[in-house]
C-alpha cells in the first residue's frame, strides 16, 4: 500500500470521530505486519481526562483482536477539515506504541514517513521494570 493511500485511510477514519468539545478530529490508521488495517478515532468525553485519541483506539482494536506487530501507522488530524498540516502522536501514544513497536516503526503524516525513534528517542519499556 502507498504512503498517500494509507494515510487517506486516516483521514476518513478522522471523520467518524467525536469531538464536540475541542473539534479537533484525529484518525488513525494502523498497518499490522500481515497486511490488515485497524482504524481508530479521537474519541472526547465530557471529562477530558477519559478521552481517547485515534491511534490508541487503532491499537486497541487490533490488540484486542490478536494481533501485536505492526509495520505503520498513519495518522491525520484538523481541527477545520484540513489535513494537510502533519499531527504528531502525543505523548501517550507514543508510548503505546513503543509497548509493540521499534524504532524503526513507520509514522506516517501529511509531510511524509518518520521513525518512532524521531519521537520517541528514548522508551520506558519493560527493562525498566
Amino acid at each position: 500500500m502507498d504512503n498517500k493511500t494509507f494515510f487517506e485511510m486516516a483521514v476518513r477514519a478522522a471523520e467518524k470521530s467525536y469531538s464536540p468539545y475541542s473539534k479537533f478530529r484525529v484518525g488513525a490508521a494502523l498497518l499490522t505486519e500481515d497486511g490488515q488495517v485497524f482504524t481508530g478515532c479521537n474519541i472526547e468525553n465530557a471529562s477530558y481526562s477519559l478521552t481517547i485519541c485515534a491511534e490508541r483506539t487503532a491499537v486497541f482494536k487490533a490488540v484486542s483482536s490478536g494481533f501485536t506487530n505492526f509495520r505503520a501507522i498513519a495518522i491525520a488530524g484538523s481541527g477545520d477539515g484540513d489535513f494537510s498540516a502533519p499531527c504528531p502522536p502525543c505523548g501517550a501514544c507514543l508510548q503505546v506504541l513503543s509497548e509493540f513497536c521499534g524504532d524503526d516503526f513507520m509514522i506516517v503524516l501529511s509531510d511524509g514517513v518518520h521513525k518512532l525513534s524521531d519521537f520517541l528517542p528514548v522508551r520506558f519499556n519493560k527493562e525498566n521494570l
